[in-house]
């Protein structure tokens, strides 16, 4: 783990995941970023997060939670479809996206690359985490990938 102090001050934590799903890299990018299946590996570590914009190099995207508004605007700093993407989270908002926020993930970082290896597709997750919030993602983050690689391969879980 890698600590950062982020523009503006905000203290950072880098934590960083990895998981092996068998499923190739196509399977894996659209369970990522298909509308319904983000939904359901997002509301681990958010309940009712949605996703609001298209996944273009150099635009922005919003990561809403439907149960209390909150969220956060992104750039999609880097994008190569099905191995890589990177967010820098421009600002934490509520109302839906509508007003900012006090700052929380502010100018963080987080990516998600893909890498197919023998079969299977190795995952992994790097996000920047406000101090505060460092213990439950650790415990969250995890949970989410385990999602990933259940509706990756097709296994289904409630």
């Amino acid at each position: 783990m890698e600590k950062a102090k982020i523009q503006g001050g905000i203290d950072m934590e880098e934590l960083k995941f990895s998981i092996n799903i068998s499923a190739t890299r196509e399977k894996v990018w659209e369970t990522l970023w298909n509308d319904s299946t983000f939904r359901d590996w997002a509301s681990i570590i958010d309940e009712g997060t949605y996703l609001e914009g298209d996944l273009v190099e150099g635009g922005d995207i919003q990561f809403i939670s439907s149960v209390n508004g909150y969220g956060v605007t992104s750039l999609i700093e880097k994008l190569v479809p099905y191995e890589f993407i990177l967010f820098r989270h421009r600002s934490d908002t509520m109302d839906s996206g509508q007003q900012s926020r006090e700052r929380q993930w502010t100018g963080g970082k987080e990516s998600y690359s893909l890498i197919e290896i023998d079969g299977f597709t190795k995952l992994t997750l790097r996000s920047d985490v406000p101090l505060e919030l460092l213990e439950v993602f650790n415990l969250l983050l995890p949970q989410a990938l385990e999602r990933i690689k259940a509706l990756s391969e097709g296994i289904v879980r409630k």
